[in-house]
């Protein structure tokens, strides 16, 4: 079983640890690095371009001209090994290894094991694992899970870490239509697999797996402006999954119904 793991990377040619992503490859033939360079302005591209000349088979660059936000580049690379028939889960970790490949081989592996699952993702709430995270960065994640629980009521610790592996078959329902924000299409990947699967089952097809060590980076891409702009963008990922597409399909079925009769008029009157 081959794993794809999709790496989205803006501006990161001074934080990747080539080392490390050549050392990961190198020893683990059954796993595929896809880098997307989302419209990096720094050297990003030349640093990807030197990793995938050490390990030529198993690495893929994806060159986005134009920055587009995280949710687009993992969609991007999702989208490209999906298309890689050799590939059976695909998955999608930070470019800075604030989730390492240790932690994320369990996930694979959980997914391995356990043929009723089709997503398993870190948390760094659950468990006794090494979380470092400041506190402005914590409070505020307290602040956002409650309001994304109000949203996806479902019985999940951490929507938000950036560490999940896919069975091949949820990748076209994760993936298939674009994203309506930047930063939280997390959200939008479980509100898209709760459609999926149903209230009932979704759980039963999900695993939250600790993880034994995040770091949160300094220099982190999502900064303070982009923060105070969560809420907003939570009440308009509800709106559109719930309200909108609620709406969507009693329009539907009314036509169907109205359809349903229109037709059963016309068979008494041609009878």
């Amino acid at each position: 079983m081959k794993t794809g793991i999709i790496i989205p990377c803006y501006n990161e040619a001074k934080r990747l640890n080539v080392k490390a992503f050549i050392a990961f490859i190198k020893s683990h033939n059954h796993y595929h690095l896809c880098f997307v360079n989302d419209g990096s302005k720094d050297h990003t591209l030349a640093v990807l371009e030197n990793i995938k000349k050490q390990v030529t088979t198993r690495v893929s660059i994806i060159d986005v001209k134009k920055n587009a936000g995280k949710a687009a580049a993992v969609r991007s690379g999702a989208r490209y090994l999906f298309n890689k028939q050799d590939i059976n889960y695909i998955g999608f970790i930070d470019a800075d290894l604030s989730t390492d490949f240790n932690d994320f081989k369990k996930l694979v592996n959980r997914l391995h094991n356990n043929n009723e699952l089709s997503l398993v993702y870190g948390s760094r709430g659950k468990g006794e694992g090494h979380i470092e995270r400041n506190l402005f960065r914590n409070i505020f994640s307290k602040m956002v899970k409650f309001i994304v629980f109000l949203i996806l009521r479902l019985p999940i610790e951490d929507t938000q870490c950036g560490a999940k592996v896919f069975r091949r078959y949820s990748i076209p329902v994760a993936y298939n239509s674009a994203f309506l924000t930047r930063w939280l299409f997390d959200v939008e990947i479980f509100l898209r697999l709760k459609k999926h699967f149903g209230s009932e089952r979704i759980m039963s097809k999900l695993y939250e797996q600790p993880l034994e060590r995040w770091v949160h980076a300094e220099d982190s891409k999502l900064g303070i402006k982009d923060a105070l702009q969560i809420p907003y963008k939570l009440l308009s990922i509800w709106f559109s999954y719930t309200v909108v597409q609620s709406l969507h399909f009693n329009t539907n079925e009314g036509r169907i119904i109205a359809l349903d009769k229109a037709e059963t008029i016309y068979s008494k009157t041609a009878a």
